[in-house]
């Protein structure tokens, strides 16, 4: 059973900085993708990031203040968030879609609380 845990969340002031952490761990043979969404209370979850072994894709909003990067012998993805806003405050989740004897999965991190405010 493969499962994801997240850590890195918090509170912090505008313009300050956090970074996320999600370690996967099980029988994973080829990660396909590793992502992290968030939800903001009343808004749809919506893709903050993703990262292949050949590609990043970040969201519009976050485009030259996040990045997204792989530690692929640890199975571990990080999300570095600078220059936060009040608006990134959000549960963030991380998101692993891998290939395993034959099959695709998609398993999903419990998530954690990122608020921005002063």
């Amino acid at each position: 059973q493969v499962q994801l845990v997240e850590s890195g969340g918090g509170l912090v002031q505008p313009g300050g900085s956090l970074r996320l952490s999600c370690a996967a761990s099980g029988s994973i043979f080829s990660i396909i993708t590793m992502a992290w969404y968030r939800q903001a209370p009343g808004k749809q979850r919506e893709l903050v990031a993703r990262i292949s072994s050949s590609s990043t894709n970040y969201a519009d909003s976050v485009k030259g203040r996040f990045t997204i990067s792989r530690d692929s012998a640890k199975n571990t993805v990080y999300l570095q968030m600078n220059s936060l806003r009040p608006e990134d405050t959000a549960v963030y989740s991380c998101n692993l879609y891998y290939w395993y004897q034959g099959s695709t999965y998609n398993v999903w991190g419990q998530g954690t609380q990122v608020t921005v405010s002063s």
